[in-house]
């Protein structure tokens, strides 16, 4: 075979294995590991839990039904922390947000969908202010989502000291209709066929997760994201209105908290005041367990996702153990946050050699 032919063999190749290299070793690398870690552990699942339905699909539909607001209010994370910032402040945005809902219709007898329009409305409001704080008066974040703790879960127990249960004929149907999948269906016990279903928080979960990957993408905005997180002084100098972008992040956090906070409040149908406590650590341990660094400048929304399944997976292990305590999926989620902190300072280091 001539040479001429196989040069560009040789190019194609050195192409594919670059792109690997760029895969293994770039900041695709800590995506590939929170998927690979994610199929492992759900290979484990099924090979240990083989006679208890593990293998059902429904099983794995419930890690996206019970952890939809999680999912919500990670993306909105995942931008903060792309950004360089943080905000400690969404588990308790969740809690005002169902309770706000819980106390506009049963207590003041307001219709679910205006209810709904309101606590979302109070979601940007929130959000622009800690954000002006941050961007304009350049706070820190942490000290400024602080106080929005505070004061979002001082909120709630203003609102009412004691538990309300959402009533609210419209809001329930919302919660309770069942999406079924016409695939994959099993017989039950009295041999009718029964098929996997979803509820509607997860078509807005995975809405919101496309929305977000297409902005972050393929958007101006999105690359301003990533620009201002990778160094501010250089997206000054490219022109980017670095204070506005923060912003605009942070309108965008505080306004998928609270959705979020009404995809949780579908699942838990009632609010107190403890609701979604430490809620905002697991959508930073999601989201860093997805490979989102906290130095911010890298980051991806679907890694987000499959880090808030690993965490839901282990959740479901030790319910189908039976005799292990739930703080065990504390420890464990722990552990694999240490390694992913340890994975993303080993994966710095190795670049600034390289630079």
């Amino acid at each position: 075979m001539s040479k001429t032919a196989t040069a560009p063999r040789r190019l194609d190749t050195i192409k594919k294995v670059n792109r690997v290299k760029d895969i293994l070793l770039g900041h695709n690398f800590l995506l590939f590991v929170t998927i690979v870690l994610f199929v492992l552990m759900y290979i484990g699942g099924l090979a240990a839990y083989s006679g208890k339905n593990f293998g059902n699909l429904q099983v794995l539909l419930n890690l996206f039904i019970s952890n939809a607001g999680l999912i919500i209010t990670s993306v909105g994370m995942t931008m903060v922390l792309i950004i360089g910032g943080i905000d400690i402040s969404v588990g308790s945005v969740v809690a005002v947000t169902c309770m706000m809902l819980a106390a506009m219709m049963e207590k003041l007898h307001m219709d679910a969908l205006p209810a709904m329009g309101i606590v979302l409305l109070f979601g940007i409001a929130f959000g622009a202010v800690q954000g002006w704080f941050i961007s304009y008066l350049r706070l820190q974040p942490f000290i400024v989502t602080l106080a929005g703790m505070f004061f979002a879960r001082g909120l709630t127990a203003v609102i009412s000291l004691d538990m309300i249960t959402i009533t609210n004929k419209t809001f329930l149907s919302i919660a309770q209709q069942k999406i079924y999948l016409p695939f994959f269906g099993v017989l039950n016990k009295r041999g009718v066929m029964v098929y996997p279903y979803i509820y509607p928080t997860v078509i807005i979960a995975l809405v919101v997760l496309v929305i977000a990957f297409l902005m972050l993408r393929y958007t101006k905005f999105g690359r301003s994201i990533y620009a201002v997180g990778g160094s501010e002084q250089s997206a000054m100098l490219m022109g980017l209105n670095v204070k506005r972008t923060k912003l605009m992040v942070y309108i965008i956090n505080g306004f998928l908290a609270t959705l979020g906070g009404i995809a949780f409040c579908f699942n838990t149908s009632g609010a107190f005041v403890e609701l979604a406590k430490d809620f905002e650590m697991d959508a930073i341990a999601a989201t860093v367990i997805g490979g989102t660094p906290l130095t911010g400048g890298v980051g991806n929304v679907f890694g987000t996702l499959f880090g808030v399944l690993i965490k839901a997976l282990i959740e479901t292990f030790v319910s189908f153990q039976g005799n292990l305590s739930s703080w065990w999926s504390k420890i464990i989620i722990a552990s694999l946050l240490a390694f992913f902190i340890v994975l993303q300072s080993l994966l710095t280091m190795r670049k600034s050699k390289n630079d």
